[in-house]
């Protein structure tokens, strides 16, 4: 009987160790985005985190374009481009080597205010803009990788 109960203790014992041990996955990940200076993770366009003004003042000194991805957090297709084409390789090479990448949500923050200045009316928006703030390419609605790196490879500083 005695012995029973150890087994039985020793066995809930394991089971709820392991419950203790095994990390939240959700929570880690959460956790590793906010702490990154990207929302994309090490694979994909590598959005930055920094203010629009910082983005023109690194586009100076680095003699890049901005490229800029506006966004709605209800747009599907928005979430396709995120979900999908900017997750290609192909994709992330060009624009990480040869663009100052952010992600603007228009709906919130400073976003608001870049809709309003770039005249945002609909989803997704990419907009290719110079260091003096001006928009020398817009790209409206979803893209596969191969349309985007299309769209975009003449723009790229050689």
């Amino acid at each position: 009987m005695m012995r029973t109960f150890g087994y039985i203790f020793a066995t809930a014992a394991l089971i709820g160790l392991a419950f203790v041990t095994v990390p939240n996955i959700s929570s880690t990940n959460r956790t590793n985005k906010e702490n990154d200076t990207h929302l994309q993770g090490a694979h994909g366009v590598q959005f930055q985190k920094i203010t629009f003004a910082q983005a023109l003042q690194k586009s100076k000194t680095e003699n890049k374009l901005i490229f800029m991805n506006v966004y709605a957090v209800w747009c599907g297709p928005c979430k396709l481009l995120k979900d999908r084409t900017f997750q290609s390789d192909k994709v992330a090479n060009l624009l990480n080597s040869n663009f100052i990448n952010i992600d603007v949500d228009a709906e919130k923050g400073e976003g608001i205010e870049l809709a309003q200045r770039y005249n945002v009316e609909a989803h997704p928006l990419m907009l290719l803009i110079n260091s003096e703030g001006k928009v020398v390419k817009s790209i409206l609605g979803y893209r596969k990788d191969n349309q985007l790196v299309d769209e975009v490879k003449d723009f790229v500083r050689k």
